[in-house]
């Protein structure tokens, strides 16, 4: 199963919108330093939307050979295009990754049987582990606890990411899914309350910038010492809530430019922050130093 703290990884870009090369292998480095148990390169807050089919498979290659078994690696290989989603999946797993995250059909709003379908398809193509991505808010569709017990009894779907805010879901969905199950909480400000609702970890945005705090958090649940994990989280939520002030990842990528691990470049149709949504950041950071 995985479990614990995963880095929704940030794409480092150069001043002129390239990738930063060094600047992402030094993440990888300095994540599995700070105690992250996980890395997830290429999903959204990766800036996966912008990114041509040849950066993500780079993206995906680099940091696999970087971390180089020290933790495991689930590549983002989302696509609404089951036929590119396949070959994201295929490159991850010729290259070594330890799973895929393969979100739900966005803007084309498959039915229950699409979603399924999609992820059929997938789980034929070959034999890597695959996470199911759930974030209605960015999809407009829903996997219903029903579909994702049929998902659960595909041989390669091992878990979800769950963005749905919904905290009821992982009860529902351990009522209809026999057998071990990853439930990631794909959101960091409700993440302690969804592991006491049965998950086992988070994707989490903020481990970009909080990494060590993240990873202590999800131990802390791990460990049932659910009193420190929430003082954690009420050390965090200040920045949980200043990282989202304006579209991610404008703001995980200023938090990371701040500290000086990447520059805060975007590509279009994303921007740099306003100054209030900055110094909301540098005040949590300030905090939590």
């Amino acid at each position: 199963m995985f479990e614990g703290s995963y880095v929704a990884l940030i794409t480092p870009m150069t001043l002129n919108g390239e990738l930063d090369i060094p600047a992402l292998r030094h993440l990888v480095n300095w994540h599995i330093e700070q105690g992250s148990d996980g890395l997830v390169p290429a999903g959204t807050t990766g800036e996966s939307p912008v990114l041509s089919a040849e950066e993500h498979r780079e993206i995906i290659r680099i940091v696999v050979e970087e971390a180089g078994g020290r933790v495991p690696v689930i590549a983002g290989c989302g696509s609404n295009n089951t036929r590119e989603a396949v070959e994201f999946h295929e490159y991850a797993h010729r290259h070594g990754a330890d799973g895929a995250l393969h979100v739900t059909g966005y803007y084309n709003r498959p039915s229950q049987q699409g979603i399924y379908q999609h992820f059929e398809t997938l789980s034929l193509s070959n034999d890597l582990p695959i996470i199911v991505y759930n974030i209605p808010p960015r999809t407009t569709v829903d996997i219903t606890a029903e579909t994702m017990a049929r998902l659960a009894a595909l041989p390669t779907v091992v878990g979800v990411k769950d963005a749905t805010r919904d905290l009821a879901r992982p009860g529902i969905e351990q009522m209809q899914i026999d057998g071990p199950f990853s439930y990631l909480s794909g959101e960091d400000a409700t993440a302690v309350a969804y592991n006491a609702a049965g998950g086992n970890g988070c994707i989490s945005v903020t481990a970009n910038v909080a990494p060590a705090l993240c990873a202590s958090l999800q131990k802390a649940c791990k460990d049932n010492d659910y009193r420190k994990a929430m003082d954690i989280q009420r050390q965090l939520m200040p920045l949980h809530d200043a990282l989202f002030n304006e579209p991610s990842p404008a703001g995980i990528k200023y938090a990371c430019a701040s500290r000086g691990l990447c520059t805060e470049t975007l590509r279009l149709p994303l921007i740099g922050l306003a100054d209030d949504s900055r110094a909301l950041i540098d005040a949590a950071l300030q905090t939590l130093e």
